[in-house]
């Protein structure tokens, strides 16, 4: 049984979701899907279409906004490593060390209450 503290619940949840939004506040950035709200607090890097990219270098804000309305197939948790989601052959990653994040925080994902908003009632996951 999935509890809102299991380290995977989160990642199954967004699996064929398509991503509605790439938000940048500040200094971070979060990837909406209609509901739940993936927040990448340590700088993320990736690579969209064969071109690999790292948040806040020049090109990446141009090349995460191309993640919108790519669904999620796949993903990947490394507990210790990295947070990643793949779409089909772009892949987003989240540093999860301790080195990357520069905080006890690399990464939190806000699930969806009975009414399909994000809300915490749906679970807070916190890596």
């Amino acid at each position: 049984m999935n509890t809102p503290n299991d380290p995977d619940e989160p990642l199954q949840l967004l699996m064929g979701l398509e991503v509605s939004a790439v938000s940048f506040v500040r200094d971070y950035v979060e990837l909406h899907f209609d509901g739940p709200v993936l927040r990448a607090l340590s700088d993320p890097v990736g690579v969209y279409g064969g071109r690999e990219w790292r948040f806040p270098a020049p090109g990446s804000l141009e090349l995460m906004r191309c993640y919108i309305g790519k669904t999620v197939d796949g993903c990947e948790l490394d507990p210790d490593r990295i947070l990643a989601l793949d779409f089909g052959e772009h892949r987003f990653v989240i540093p999860l060390d301790s080195d990357s994040s520069g905080s006890p925080e690399a990464a939190h994902m806000v699930g969806v209450d009975e009414s399909g908003r994000a809300s915490g009632l749906g679970g807070m996951w916190i890596w």
